[in-house]
């Protein structure tokens, strides 16, 4: 879909340079004497689907609100590609679509009329509206249920009706707050497939969530927040690299004793430590990158003859990795 803007661009894009779609830098929001927001920092790239976890009450809608111009942030800054979210609102506002974690009212109306109401509220002419509509529907795939009333749709469907408003003013980023909750599993499969498509459009994805096996596979980037302090920010892929002191690999062999395996294993070049995993023929290596790489200890078992099934990278799982970094306990 491509919905015509006349939105300048942001000064940092008109010298050439490339802003971060979402840019938070030293944030602090307090409610009541509680700190909501301690000096949170981060930035979601342009053109990523970026996940941002952290427990119940660790400051998460609080950072989407303030990110979305609803909330003012009592100290720091958030840009959205270049824009200043308190200076520059009504221009943020053209660029975002920010989908809360409950559907909101309007459930009267039937899909269509729920759309061409906000298709209005943003300025759409209506010579304009119907195809925009029916590239919303098509889309969240609901162009069967145009006619429906949103009280009578299941809490998947209405989910998608709420993912079709938020891309009505065709905005470059979408703030998803827990868009997959409450939803069976075939839903949250059928989600994930609409925001993957969103992505290869050029969109900007923003998802808050819980669920993190479906974050791991689904985000390139992530940020961990906990009790108001980002405990993580980047890539996916390094955090779950292992955090060893040496690189490591899983190693998966079949029909060799695990001990002779094992033996063999500890007497490469470069190993440091050998550890088997639940008795199974598969193993943990740690080796000293300064001594040996991948590919010399891949032809070295090659060597050896040992039968290998699987040679990869030892990656923690998001679960993992966010036990690691959050703290017990009710805050």
């Amino acid at each position: 879909m491509s919905i015509e803007t006349i939105d300048q661009p942001s000064p940092a894009e008109t010298s050439g340079q490339r802003p971060p779609a979402i840019d938070v830098v030293d944030i602090v929001h307090s409610f009541k004497g509680r700190r909501a927001l301690d000096h949170v920092s981060f930035q979601v790239q342009p053109h990523s689907l970026h996940g941002f976890v952290g427990p119940n009450g660790a400051g998460k809608t609080t950072t989407l609100k303030i990110v979305c111009t609803l909330l003012r942030p009592q100290y720091g800054e958030a840009r959205v590609f270049g824009r200043d979210v308190v200076e520059d609102q009504k221009a943020v506002r053209k660029r975002i679509g920010f989908m809360p974690d409950h559907f909101s009212t309007y459930r009267q109306m039937t899909v269509t009329e729920y759309l061409d109401f906000f298709a209005a509220a943003y300025g759409q002419p209506f010579a304009k509206r119907t195809e925009v509509i029916d590239q919303v529907l098509d889309l969240t795939d609901m162009d069967k249920r145009r006619d429906d009333m949103i009280s009578g749709l299941s809490r998947g469907m209405q989910q998608r009706v709420s993912l079709a408003r938020v891309l009505i003013n065709d905005p470059d980023v979408l703030l998803l707050d827990e868009p997959a909750s409450g939803l069976d599993p075939r839903a949250r499969i059928e989600l994930m497939e609409i925001l993957k498509a969103l992505k290869s459009m050029g969109k900007t994805v923003f998802i808050s969530s819980h669920i993190l096996s479906e974050l791991a596979e689904l985000c390139d980037s992530v940020t961990i927040i906990d009790r108001g302090k980002v405990k993580y920010s980047g890539l996916m892929s390094q955090l779950l690299t292992s955090t060893e002191e040496h690189p490591t690999f899983r190693l998966t062999v079949a029909g060799e004793p695990a001990a002779e395996v094992e033996a063999q294993l500890r007497a490469l070049p470069g190993i440091v430590k050998v550890e088997r995993i639940e008795a199974r023929p598969e193993f943990r290596l740690s080796y000293d990158a300064s001594l040996t790489s991948t590919n010399q200890i891949l032809a070295a078992l090659l060597g050896l003859n040992i039968p290998i099934q699987g040679f990869a990278e030892d990656r923690r799982h998001l679960n993992e990795a966010f036990m690691d970094l959050t703290a017990k306990g009710i805050r």
